[in-house]
């Protein structure tokens, strides 16, 4: 055991300089507690989908039909509505800076929904070159497989090469009997019944 030493009112310590400089309060098996944090925080993939979101309604046709139609709206109630109710003039200066504004929250998150497609479109590119890999990989496989395979039947006796060596045998058989008649005069039967070759 190594030495301790004791203090009064308090947890014994170890001795050392690690154990002795550590606050109390820190322990490594333990996570940090959170830091505070003045930004606001939030969560990407929620950010993500809302902006695709946006992106893809920006790109219909309701989108342009309705902005064209308010656009129309708000320059016939400042030409047409008594002077009081106008709340923008001639020039149109807060149409303009609306129209602005809302360009300028469009494009970033029409890039952003840009970014996060093609960042789906390498993943799917990735496992596609991966899906050709292992066709490739199983085609050659079956390729080397089928080429034994007719390796394998070249060596094999088919119904055909055995018709034709039945045949073959069926023709020597049939010559050695003609040639066994031909010596004696007689077939293998009738001399085995031991009757002359001549007498019909």
């Amino acid at each position: 055991m190594g030495p301790e030493r004791e203090t009064t009112g308090r947890e014994r310590v170890p001795a050392g300089a690690t154990a002795a400089s550590r606050p109390r309060g820190a322990r490594l098996d333990q996570p940090r507690p959170p830091r505070r944090r003045f930004l606001p925080e939030w969560d990407p993939e929620s950010f993500g989908r809302l902006s695709e979101r946006v992106a893809r309604f920006l790109g219909t046709g309701r989108f342009i039909v309705w902005m064209t139609v308010v656009i129309i709206l708000w320059v016939l109630w400042n030409v047409a509505a008594p002077g009081g109710l106008r709340f923008d003039e001639y020039p149109f200066i807060f149409l303009t800076l609306a129209l602005s504004l809302q360009a300028s929250y469009a494009a970033p998150l029409i890039l952003l929904a840009q970014n996060r497609q093609d960042d789906r479109d390498r993943v799917n590119l990735e496992q596609d070159r991966k899906q050709n890999e292992r066709s490739i990989a199983d085609t050659e496989y079956l390729t080397r497989e089928i080429a034994a395979l007719r390796i394998g039947l070249g060596e094999v006796a088919t119904r055909d090469w055995i018709r034709s060596e039945l045949q073959d045998l069926f023709r020597e058989l049939e010559e050695r009997s003609d040639g066994h008649r031909g010596q004696d005069g007689a077939a293998p039967a009738e001399r085995s019944a031991g009757r002359d070759p001549h007498e019909r």
